[in-house]
């Protein structure tokens, strides 16, 4: 696996993702997944499964050193009289001092400006709760205004990112910018593993349609893909990415797949206008 450099972050480039697991999959799952090789693990406060993932990565028996573990702040807890004592809270689920990476977990359901809330991201990083800081589901816009702003450089912005949606505009600003990309629903919520063009060109390298997207993703310049699964049988398909490369011909061919309506998570109290 190679990193993601962005910033002055040095991000591993395939991230396991906890996004709707239950606290029993964490725990059967991810000490595994570390096991095997995961070095990025990826939860929330909303997820409400941090205690869980701090459980885990214990469990793992790999130094918390090794893990590059990041969470995310929810738009409840944007107010300054919030913000630091959730972080308190999820560092304390999480059983460590600090996180690695600190995310705004959505642009609006918050009546508290950007700046106020890019200020209490900044005061994480002053007090060492946070080593690096970022932003999800930001529009260029939201991205460059984000970034001024901020004392501490962004290092990513995590985003819906598959083969059936194209982050075109997103990628351009993370050039200018130095960001990076962190993708979610890379399998486009089970579409991917049954897509048939994906698994003609899976048929050429011996390996999945599912193995095809998560390889798309991490062979692009400053994209991190996060995978995610609550079945021990899947760990070895999700990290078996790194063996082998797609041609400049299939990774167009699978940037040709994306389409207006790719979108799948759009929620109407959360989501901008998105570019």
């Amino acid at each position: 696996m190679h990193n993601v450099n962005a910033n002055g972050a040095s991000i591993p480039s395939l991230g396991f993702g906890t996004y709707r697991m239950k606290d029993a999959e964490v725990m059967d799952v991810l000490p595994e997944a570390i096991k095997l090789g995961f070095r990025h693990i990826d939860t929330a406060q909303v997820y409400n499964n941090e205690a869980a993932v701090g459980a885990a990565i214990k469990a793992s028996g790999v130094a918390r050193d090794e893990i590059f573990l990041t969470t995310k702040v929810w738009v409840t807890k944007f107010d300054p009289a919030d913000f630091i004592p959730s972080v308190e809270e999820s560092l304390e689920k999480l059983a460590v001092d600090h996180v690695d990476l600190l995310l705004l977990h959505w642009p609006h359901g918050s009546d508290v400006p950007m700046e106020t809330q890019i200020e209490e991201l900044n005061k994480t990083v002053e007090r060492g709760m946070t080593r690096h800081i970022g932003i999800s589901n930001y529009t260029v816009a939201q991205m460059q205004k984000a970034a001024s702003l901020s004392k501490a450089p962004i290092v990513t912005n995590q985003v819906e990112y598959h083969p059936y949606l194209s982050q075109a505009p997103v990628l351009e600003a993370c050039e200018q910018l130095d960001m990076s990309i962190t993708s979610y629903f890379g399998m486009a919520d089970g579409v991917v593993p049954k897509d048939e063009r994906l698994a003609e060109i899976g048929a050429s390298h011996g390996k999945t349609a599912a193995q095809i997207a998560l390889r798309w993703l991490v062979q692009q310049p400053r994209v991190i893909a996060l995978s995610k699964t609550a079945k021990l049988s899947r760990l070895p398909e999700n990290f078996g990415i790194f063996d082998f490369e797609l041609t400049d011909q299939e990774m167009q061919a699978i940037h040709a797949m994306a389409n207006p309506d790719g979108r799948i998570i759009s929620p109407s109290d959360l989501a901008p206008e998105w570019d």
